[in-house]
């Protein structure tokens, strides 16, 4: 062979060498790309349950307080020593019950002493007015003298002289019988507040003894509280909310409350007060929620969790919270399709969540949602229905 003959030869070898590598390498390509769309179509094992509808609410749940409405300390309004207390400790008191004795031996004295000031005021008070009478009967006398020319003009001024004066002396008299009964009143009050009462403005409040602070035979003096006493019907539960709650709130919401003191019951209330302001420190606001205590069960100082309904849809579309998707900073969930194998996915706005669902919004929210596998899944996906039981 010649030199020309030999180069044709390699050149040959090397087109047809080139020639079955890229047949080979597209072949290889050809398979490989089946292999993929085959994967690719393998349907995706997920669960899913049907979307609901009906009625979801913002539910919030708060740790509160029982205090008594109302409460007030009962003090003696004069000094003495307590002879007899008619009360204990969680007594049922009604109005104007007499809840202690005090010694009165100085203030029946007292009494006796007043009265008889008042009997010598209006013994001299009578006095004064037979005085009076006689300086008139005299006075008549000598203006009729005096009508006639008979008695001289000074008579006339002694007399006119003794009768005002007499008129003085009586207005006396009278001015120290008045002053002789407001000291024996005076004095009956104080004798009376020996007799210490329960006292209050409300007509049907029923209270109870909380506190007893002296025994019988202790000293008391002025504005010393003796016994405290509480109304438990009704009773308030103080809370306290954020700010995110804090505009969710109105007076008149009903409110679900359960205790430990009380495991089996729930009691029900409503919220009467809304404070106007925020505390600085703790960044809350005091809600008072009044609550029925007819039984006088609840007590105050009880620990209690409150249950308020911030919102409430009546007619929501309701999916579990574990068919939510986020991906791309949208939230979606995937719908299965009419023809059961295949999924879409629909961009939602979640809404109120209530335990283990959640409301929704958005288009084509139908039929049933996937609730397990969705990470897997893209819009259009194949997928095989499973549920505990099997296959659908």
């Amino acid at each position: 062979m010649n030199k020309s003959t030999i180069i044709k030869l390699i050149a040959a070898l090397v087109v047809f060498s080139f020639g079955v590598y890229w047949g080979i390498n597209t072949w290889k390509d050809k398979a490989g790309s089946k292999q993929q769309v085959k994967l690719e179509r393998k349907p995706v094992p997920v669960n899913a349950c049907r979307i609901e509808r009906g009625a979801v609410a913002l539910r919030r749940t708060f740790s509160g307080t029982l205090e008594a409405r109302r409460e007030f300390e009962i003090a003696s309004k004069v000094s003495g020593r307590v002879e007899r207390l008619t009360v204990d400790l969680s007594d049922l008191i009604p109005k104007n019950k007499v809840i202690a004795y005090l010694d009165d031996d100085e203030f029946k004295q007292a009494v006796t002493q007043a009265e008889a000031e008042l009997a010598i005021a209006n013994a001299n008070a009578a006095e004064a007015k037979i005085a009076m009478s006689i300086a008139v009967r005299a006075m008549d006398r000598i203006q009729t003298l005096k009508n006639e020319s008979i008695t001289s003009d000074s008579q006339y001024d002694v007399a006119v002289s003794n009768k005002l004066a007499k008129e003085a002396a009586l207005k006396v008299a009278d001015a120290q019988v008045v002053r002789a009964k407001a000291s024996l009143e005076t004095a009956k009050i104080h004798l009376s507040y020996t007799e210490v009462k329960a006292n209050w403005n409300e007509e049907d409040s029923e209270y109870f003894v909380a506190r007893r602070f002296v025994d019988e035979g202790t000293m008391v003096s002025p504005n010393i509280p003796i016994v405290t006493i509480i109304s438990l019907n009704p009773i308030n539960c103080i809370v306290y909310v954020t700010e995110k709650d804090y505009g969710k709130l109105q007076k008149g919401q009903i409110v679900t409350l359960i205790t430990d003191a009380f495991a089996n019951r729930k009691f029900t209330g409503e919220i009467e007060r809304i404070s106007p302001i925020f505390n600085q420190a703790s960044r809350q606001a005091r809600i008072e929620i009044k609550i029925d205590n007819c039984d006088f069960a609840l007590k105050p100082g009880i620990f209690v969790r409150a249950e308020i309904v911030l919102d409430r849809v009546e007619d929501a579309i309701l999916v579990p919270v574990s068919a939510l998707v986020k991906r791309g900073g949208t939230t979606g969930v995937f719908v299965v399709n009419s023809d059961g194998r295949t999924v879409s996915r629909c961009d939602v706005t979640p809404g109120i969540r209530e335990g283990d669902k959640v409301q929704v919004t958005g288009n084509n929210l139908n039929g049933l949602v996937v609730t397990l596998g969705q990470q897997l899944l893209v819009d259009g996906s194949a997928v095989s229905l499973h549920t505990k039981k099997g296959p659908l």
